[in-house]
């Protein structure tokens, strides 16, 4: 693939995912995609990305078009999951949302919440959507 081509496709694709987080992002939080790269399986990619949530701040009930495999940094967060009850996560632990589910990460404790977001998503599709 010519280096042009490439340079544009991964602008694109990070264009697409900026504005697939900017409602979130209203919401105290702060998001900085790391990498995203194609699969093997067709259709299917993989975005990496650290979430920053300010004391009291919230993602806002969302959905993504995959799996979301999350790794708690630093501080306490409180993983709302529609269908089940509300789950606190601290440093050091994870937690798997389901592709599709609606969901909502809140600032559980006194400091800022550091989350490592590994998205298994479909190709071409917003990273998360707003639930209403």
């Amino acid at each position: 693939m010519k280096t042009k081509t490439w340079i544009g496709l991964s602008l694109a694709g990070i264009a697409l995912t900026l504005g697939a987080v900017q409602t979130l992002q209203a919401q105290s939080v702060k998001r900085v995609i790391l990498q995203r790269t194609d699969l093997s399986v067709p259709g299917r990619e993989v975005v990496q990305g650290v979430a920053e949530l300010e004391p009291g701040g919230a993602t806002g009930r969302h959905t993504h078009p995959g799996e979301e495999v999350a790794y708690v940094l630093e501080g306490t967060l409180t993983l709302e999951v529609d269908g089940s009850p509300p789950k606190t996560y601290k440093a050091g632990e994870y937690f798997v949302v389901p592709a599709g589910t609606v969901h909502n990460g809140k600032n559980a404790s006194g400091g800022a919440v550091k989350v490592l977001g590994t998205w298994i998503v479909e190709k071409g599709k917003p990273l998360a959507s707003p639930a209403s």
